[in-house]
């Protein structure tokens, strides 16, 4: 009943521009974003001139501090597709759209993708020491073996500060296999740091199932998928190793349900191309990755 009739996360698309500067530094922005809005069936009060806070959460708060940043988003309804919300809401479409480009840039500019976020983060301090503090705990920069790749990726969400790295490994038929994920949350004060730690791991590994399998796919107006047969989830067996670590804040207290989701998929992906130097830009990964 779950899979077949419940409400569906909405599909979103994406474009993003920048314009960069000799070092490779954006100095301009620019993001369009196309999907549903569930505020405006749930909560209309909270859209404000036209625009979903949820549709652009991610997006419009990006933490990068781009003085040209222009976002606007154009709401279209899926016909005969109730949508609602998902773990991640409207962060994990931002965070995914925002760190995969950001990871294209960098490339695109020939620099490491943890120092090309660094070097925009001067005026953030907390968005920083996450993101150093991830990329030390992973051993980024160490040689990896053949077929295996590291990717980096941060999230700010509900207040709360979130990097993660994510090491996969790739067969030679592209399948994608995460090995080890590391995360670091500044979440400010911890009420209980079990629940915050217990939070993180099941949003890695809800992100990484979401990003590598979750799709719901219709044929003659019925989905086509029933349980975890034919939609899939990670096994066990299939489970990464996951390294957790709490900063100790004096902030006030962040949400921690959904971010952890948020800033998986995109460190997985960059991950990926890290290793085959194939790009994803839609998920789930699916079958996209050719043989390696």
């Amino acid at each position: 009943e779950a899979t077949q009739h419940d409400m569906s996360r909405p599909s979103s698309y994406d474009r993003l521009n920048a314009g960069v500067d000799a070092a490779g530094k954006p100095v301009a922005w620019s993001h369009r974003i196309v999907g549903s809005s569930i505020i405006a069936r749930y909560s209309p009060g909270w859209i404000k001139n036209g625009v979903d806070p949820d549709a652009v959460d991610g997006s419009a708060n990006q933490p990068y501090g781009i003085e040209n940043l222009h976002v606007d988003w154009v709401p279209v309804e899926p016909r005969g597709i109730p949508t609602a919300f998902w773990r991640g809401v409207g962060v994990t479409r931002g965070t995914f759209a925002v760190e995969s480009f950001v990871d294209e840039l960098a490339s695109q500019a020939r620099q490491d993708p943890l120092a090309y976020r660094v070097a925009l983060l001067e005026k953030n301090p907390r968005a920083r020491g996450v993101l150093e503090l991830a990329a030390q705990r992973s051993g980024w920069g160490s040689p990896l073996p053949a077929g295996q790749g590291r990717g980096i990726a941060l999230c700010i969400g509900f207040g709360s500060y979130i990097a993660q790295v994510v090491q996969v490994s790739i067969d030679k038929d592209g399948t994608v296999s995460p090995v080890h994920t590391w995360c670091v949350v500044d979440s400010g004060v911890v009420v209980n740091p079990d629940t915050t730690r217990a939070q993180m791991e099941g949003g890695i590994v809800f992100g990484l199932s979401a990003a590598l399998y979750g799709e719901i796919t219709l044929k003659d107006g019925r989905v086509e998928q029933t349980n975890f047969g034919d939609y899939r989830v990670l096994r066990f067996s299939e489970i990464p190793g996951i390294d957790v670590h709490i900063v100790k804040s004096s902030q006030a207290p962040g949400g921690i349900g959904e971010p952890g989701t948020s800033c998986v998929m995109p460190a997985l992906t960059n991950a990926i191309f890290a290793a085959t130097g194939q790009r994803v830009r839609k998920l789930p990964v699916g079958g996209q990755l050719r043989s390696t």
